[in-house]
């Protein structure tokens, strides 16, 4: 709707993760590196982690990209909530081994057999992991027994494990201590800074075939998308998005603060419950709930007990007031 209006080609604030707008700071440009290198020097296991919306997807993608080039062979797991069986199975069949009527034994020794011939051509052979903090200690200590398939030289399969800083977390306990003596590279992505957001934004234009010299966004609608986003590209593309099409409606050329603040309150950017905050809120509800039944039940023994109170004051006043026979 807007890209006309816009001159331009493309929509640029997509939120799938497509390599062709990867926007380098120093620290992709460093994770960027260690991916690659981590996989073509066959270092066996490598982890990246980074907060929901930093670009870990993309960062993987475009690895992946430029692997694919070299003769890489990958199989990529976006979904790791499988069972040990599936998990293998899935494995083995993104790299077109066949799968069918197979049971768990069969695929190791399939995928062993696979790795070794690839091996023996010099041939590298990457498995990655997404969204790598949903996997159950028991799909870890899976990856952990295929890291075992070695010749004496060199790993025969690379392992990239991408998740939410929980993966950290869940690779710093104790019982996953031998996976993580196991990991030779470890990088982490942080959300964009003020200048960085700047940069990405207009990039992004560029690249959708917006005019280098036009600045769409202003100066402070940009300040305004850091303040709403906190720097998380995510985030960044969704504001940019819902702000093109608002500033197409009024027909702003320049896209101004006040139109970034009202997308990001129709986005509700700025509320955030957590799990505890509804158990407190239930919790809340629940006591005042308590207290007023407790106050009902009170005000009902006090009507009681001053009911009682006049009954015994009646009995007494009519037993004082019947004359006594004389005998």
């Amino acid at each position: 709707m807007y890209k006309s209006f816009y001159n331009l080609r493309l929509n640029p604030f997509e939120i799938t993760p497509d390599p062709s707008f990867l926007f380098s700071t120093a620290r992709h440009n460093e994770a960027l590196a260690s991916l690659y290198y981590g996989v073509r020097a066959r270092k066996g296991f490598v982890v990246l982690t980074g907060e929901v919306g930093t670009g870990k997807t993309m960062l993987v993608r475009c690895v992946l990209e430029l692997l694919r080039r070299t003769g890489v062979a990958f199989a990529y797991v976006f979904n790791p909530s499988l069972s040990a069986l599936e998990f293998i199975r899935y494995i083995a069949g993104d790299f077109g081994l066949s799968v069918a009527g197979k049971a768990k034994d069969e695929l190791v020794l399939s995928l062993s057999a696979f790795l070794v011939d690839r091996q023996q051509r010099k041939l590298s052979t990457l498995h990655v992991v997404d969204e790598a903090h949903h996997l159950s200690p028991e799909l870890l200590e899976e990856v952990r027994l295929l890291t075992n398939l070695e010749t004496t030289q060199q790993k025969l399969l690379q392992i990239v494990l991408a998740g939410q800083p929980e993966l950290d977390q869940m690779l710093d306990s104790f019982e996953l201590r031998q996976i993580k003596q196991r990991i030779a590279l470890r990088c982490h992505l942080e959300p964009l800074n003020l200048e960085e957001t700047r940069g990405y934004i207009q990039r992004r234009l560029q690249i959708a075939g917006g005019p280098p010299d036009v600045m769409i966004f202003s100066e402070a609608a940009a300040n305004a998308i850091f303040r709403h986003s906190n720097g998380f590209p995510r985030l960044i593309n969704t504001i940019c998005e819902n702000a093109l099409l608002s500033g197409y409606a009024r027909r702003a050329a320049v896209i101004p603060a006040e139109v970034v603040d009202e997308v990001a309150h129709d986005l509700r950017l700025g509320v955030i419950i957590t799990r505890g905050e509804k158990k407190n809120g239930a919790s809340t509800a629940v006591k005042e709930q308590e207290k007023d039944e407790l106050l009902r039940a009170v005000k009902t023994l006090m009507e009681l007990h001053d009911y009682l109170q006049e009954m015994k004051s009646t009995e007494t006043r009519e037993t004082t007031d019947v004359p006594r026979r004389p005998y």
